[in-house]
């Protein structure tokens, strides 16, 4: 039951946020990605690699999180009004 309530809770969020999980899809990806470059970093040494791949996968997080609340401001601030104001004509 907990679990059904998880996966419900985690597809509500999703909804409400579309951002969240793209972010989260890339920070993987590019972790994912850093990962198995590293067996060709050259003499590059570990640590900046490692933090390379940290701002990558963190700017790509911030990012999409930007995007998502710019979308969300639009949803709120500009497309609500525009449909009360039609609601608002129509009557």
């Amino acid at each position: 039951m907990a679990d059904y309530d998880n996966q419900s809770k985690l597809m509500r969020k999703a909804k409400e946020n579309p951002f969240v999980p793209v972010g989260l899809a890339g920070f993987f990806a590019i972790v994912a990605h850093r990962l198995w470059k590293m067996k060709t970093r050259g003499d590059t040494k570990m640590s900046v690699h490692l933090i390379h791949m940290r701002v990558a996968a963190q700017g790509f997080v911030v990012g999409s999180m930007t995007l998502g609340v710019l979308y969300t401001m639009y949803r709120d601030y500009v497309v609500k009004p525009r449909e009360a104001q039609k609601a608002l004509e129509s009557k």
